[in-house]
């Protein structure tokens, strides 16, 4: 893949309120301050919390930070959005099947961990710290910030 020639992102985790918003917060954030302008978005393998705002402990973390979830509400993945997004994130592996479900099996190559992205982390998926405490939303903030960095390298 040429990473120079993507123009869309889509995160995805199970839900679409913890990592998945984290990643486009933390992403869009840092993809402004380059002066870049993709499309980015997010969205969860499964719809239980469709149409709803960000968990809040993945705010209150995120917006320390500085980063904003201003107009993000969880959605389910569609098929669509492989045909409208050049890569397409997963935090997890179970994600990643769980996509490939989903996806036309031409367009799995858009597939990826966000985490191919963060070098200087051995994680290889970001956890789910749905139910954990303050502690995994700020460690989720940590991954995807790396990974964040890593693929605005490559773009």
């Amino acid at each position: 893949m040429n990473y120079k020639d993507i123009s869309s992102i889509l995160f995805v985790c199970m839900g679409n309120i913890c990592r998945s918003p984290s990643a486009e917060a933390v992403f869009r954030h840092k993809m402004q301050a380059k002066g870049l302008a993709l499309k980015v978005d997010s969205a969860g393998t499964v719809g239980a919390h469709a149409k709803q705002k960000p968990d809040h402990r993945a705010q209150k973390a995120g917006v320390a930070r500085g980063y904003s979830f201003d107009g993000i509400k969880a959605r389910k993945v569609t098929v669509q959005d492989f045909t409208d997004f050049d890569l397409i994130l997963a935090m997890d592996y179970d994600n990643v099947e769980e996509l490939k479900k989903v996806a036309p099996p031409a367009m799995h190559d858009k597939i990826q961990l966000m985490l191919n992205f963060a070098s200087e982390h051995e994680e290889d998926q970001v956890p789910d710290p749905y139910y954990g405490g303050a502690k995994g939303f700020d460690y989720v903030l940590d991954l995807v910030e790396a990974a964040s960095d890593g693929l605005l390298e490559k773009i």
